[in-house]
């Protein structure tokens, strides 16, 4: 007999008045009826037992558990209990010994991947979720556990609490704070005005869509001194995050990130293992983080901006090895109708 039979007991129908049912008990009626007429864990009433006649049950499988053992549902309630830090939440009925993790407001999501992996290592209880660093709306399914068999033994369940309590929180839903941004649009021949600048709206929807707003916006020639003193001059403002955009090439005329050099950035981390965004440009400067957009920005909805720019508003401060992990899920596949963030264009280990 296997380790979970023993918690199961052959009954006849008409003394299991008062007993769990071990399984469901389907009901087809042809043309009429086809499912399940009694759910596990139903308590068989007296009531039930004509009709479970009729169904051809003349024994049932009654749930026999000791401390030993612990009902699918009830496991799954401790799992989820366990896994879900701040910004996670969960409904309190289990169904089918599953229950879902959902974001309990807009914010980016974290999880501890090592961690999560070990939890799964443990036999007879599993989670499975979305990539780490995903951004998400209130109410969105982020991840859901079970527990596998109908009964699990409670020496197992204690290992898979450990480790989801040791390495708490394995997920997290970070708030994304409101941040004030300023954009300077760098390239001559926008101020000269020969081309068209459409790089304001494409940053104002992307900055607003995460609760932020874009407070002042410039166009700036290509030159060295004047941007780099307008940088300086935004971050003397109240000024959260500041955003260039062009001149992040390694032409002789893309002097942007140089001025972002120029203006005090003690931080410059060049250059990113995305596609598109390669030129992208992340840097520090009194504490302001300034983004260099390269000019991929202007013709994919999706590029590495959006990738880091979450990151930001959610408090972290990313580095060239945060640029550099990219490389795996970096790789936009420029599907006819972009999804991303559903997608894997920026979902790392």
């Amino acid at each position: 007999m296997t380790r979970e039979n023993t918690a199961y007991k052959k009954v006849k129908v008409e003394d299991a008045v008062g007993l769990a049912l071990a399984h469901d008990i389907t009901e087809i009626r042809p043309n009429e009826f086809k499912g399940v007429s009694f759910q596990k864990g139903h308590m068989v009433k007296k009531t039930d037992i004509c009709h479970l006649m009729r169904l051809g049950k003349r024994h049932l499988y009654i749930l026999d558990l000791d401390e030993t053992k612990i009902h699918e549902d009830e496991a799954v309630a401790e799992l989820v209990q366990a896994l879900a830090g701040p910004g996670v939440e969960f409904q309190e009925k289990p169904r089918e010994g599953k229950l879902e993790l959902r974001a309990a407001h807009d914010g980016l999501l974290k999880i501890n991947v090592e961690a999560l992996i070990d939890f799964n290592m443990i036999p007879e209880v599993m989670c499975a979720a979305i990539h780490t660093n995903t951004p998400v709306k209130k109410g969105e399914k982020i991840a859901g556990t079970r527990a596998i068999p109908l009964v699990i033994q409670r020496e197992i369940l204690d290992k898979a609490l450990a480790i989801a309590l040791s390495n708490t929180p394995i997920f997290e839903v970070l708030s994304f704070k409101p941040m004030r941004a300023r954009l300077v649009i760098t390239g001559s021949e926008v101020y000269d005005g020969l081309i068209e600048d459409k790089f304001e709206a494409i940053v104002k929807k992307k900055v607003e869509a995460l609760g932020s707003c874009l407070a002042e916006t410039i166009i700036l020639p290509d030159n060295r001194q004047k941007i780099s003193s307008t940088i300086k001059s935004f971050l003397d403002k109240e000024t959260d995050i500041l955003i260039t955009t062009g001149g992040m090439s390694v032409d002789p005329d893309d002097v942007t990130r140089h001025a972002i050099q120029d203006a005090g950035a003690d931080q410059i981390h060049y250059s990113a293992a995305a596609l598109p965004g390669a030129m992208f440009q992340l840097a520090y400067c009194q504490g302001v983080p300034i983004i260099g957009i390269p000019a991929c920005g202007l013709f994919h909805e999706a590029t590495v901006f959006d990738i880091i720019f979450p990151r930001l508003l959610a408090g972290e401060r990313p580095d060239n090895r945060d640029l550099a992990r990219l490389a795996h899920g970096g790789l936009c596949l420029d599907c006819t109708i972009c999804s991303y963030p559903k997608c894997s264009f920026g979902k790392t280990l």
